[in-house]
């Protein structure tokens, strides 16, 4: 394992997750956790990060002094981001800062030091309109790809790395679609050695779901903080579909990439739970109901949110071939394990979630 590794983001959900399992697997490592603390809920990560040996920096991507500040860094770990596909509707110019700035300024502290560098991309860098317009089935609880559908870079199993980028994507997709392009041309330019993994919904403890944004954690502390949701767009019923992948198994690819860069580097990969790990709102309400023993209100509303997908899963065909990695941990486990974390840090969370 590498000496000292940075962790962008890192008082998110994923990116504090990354850092404690990677000081977990190992312990002679140096840390370093940058965060703008801009995302509700990243300061209570921050104690968690110290306790373990891990040093917090508050700091901003959009501040290259701040970054070129830091110490040598032997590996970058950039999950820095605006996640919100809605921010951009709302104020595109933090958008872009963030998202794409900020990724050259993480860009500029690797090419000094040479460091190892894994971005964290998103699955909306695939266009809209090319998901939505592939034919679909409406079943009793969920829409969903037809059996035997064989489009290029669309298949009854999920949208793998094949699928064509042209065409719209909200301006988050296109934020990381770009700095996916930079991080590429930094790679060839500068010898630096990297992976891109393109993500979709990731889930598990620690998550401060929003509506907008982490959706499983989310609809976990509106059911325990007795809350209220809403199915939203595609007619209001709840069967619009995506797949989530625990933390944890995004964990061991990074541990795993972080020790095969080498091999792997110049890879760009789809990365999320697949079919098996597939789900539509009203499964998910389902799932999370027999898991908190709770039923609370959910309205409708049929109006479809701007850039929302019907569909979306992942075809983790070319990361599997590559490394070996597939998720262990099914849906019921993630929502098991969300719901076993908030209950017993439910005196804190109430403040942001309860009612």
């Amino acid at each position: 394992m590498l000496e000292t590794i940075l962790i962008t983001g890192g008082a998110g959900f994923v990116g504090s997750n990354l850092a404690l399992s990677l000081k977990e697997r190992s312990r002679q490592s140096q840390i370093f956790c940058f965060d703008n603390l801009n995302r509700r809920g990243s300061e209570l990560n921050v104690p968690r990060l110290q306790a373990a040996g891990i040093q917090f920096i508050k700091g901003d991507v959009r501040n290259k002094k701040e970054l070129l500040a830091l110490p040598r860094i032997d590996a970058f770990i950039e999950c820095s981001a605006e996640p919100s596909v809605l921010a951009g509707f709302k104020d595109p110019e933090y958008m872009i800062d963030t998202n794409l700035k900020g990724t050259l300024n993480c860009l500029e502290l690797a090419r000094r030091d040479g460091s190892g560098f894994i971005f964290l991309s998103t699955s909306r860098v695939y266009p809209m309109e090319t998901i939505n317009g592939v034919e679909f089935e409406e079943k009793e609880t969920r829409f969903d790809w037809p059996e035997g559908l064989e489009r290029a870079g669309i298949s009854y199993q999920g949208v793998s790395e094949e699928l064509s980028l042209n065409g719209p994507k909200s301006l988050y997709g296109a934020t990381k679609l770009a700095s996916e392009q930079i991080v590429t041309e930094y790679l060839a330019m500068f010898g630096l050695k990297g992976v891109i993994n393109r993500l979709g919904v990731i889930a598990g403890p620690w998550q401060m779901g929003k509506i907008d944004q982490g959706i499983v954690g989310f609809w976990v502390m509106e059911h325990l903080f007795n809350g209220s949701l809403s199915y939203i767009g595609f007619g209001g019923r709840g069967k619009q579909v995506r797949d989530a992948v625990h933390i944890d198994d995004v964990c061991d690819l990074v541990f795993c990439q972080m020790n095969r860069l080498e091999e792997l580097s110049g890879g760009i990969y789809n990365v999320g739970g697949g079919r098996a790990n597939s789900f539509s709102l009203l499964e998910l309400t389902r799932i999370v109901q027999e898991a908190t023993g709770t039923s609370i209100p959910i309205a409708s509303d049929a109006a479809t949110r701007p850039a929302d997908l019907r569909i979306y899963m992942t075809d983790n065909s070319r990361i599997r071939q590559a490394t070996g990695w597939a998720p262990k941990k099914s849906m019921a486990e993630i929502v098991k394990d969300t719901v076993s974390w908030a209950k017993a840090n439910e005196s804190c969370l109430k403040d942001m979630f309860g009612r």
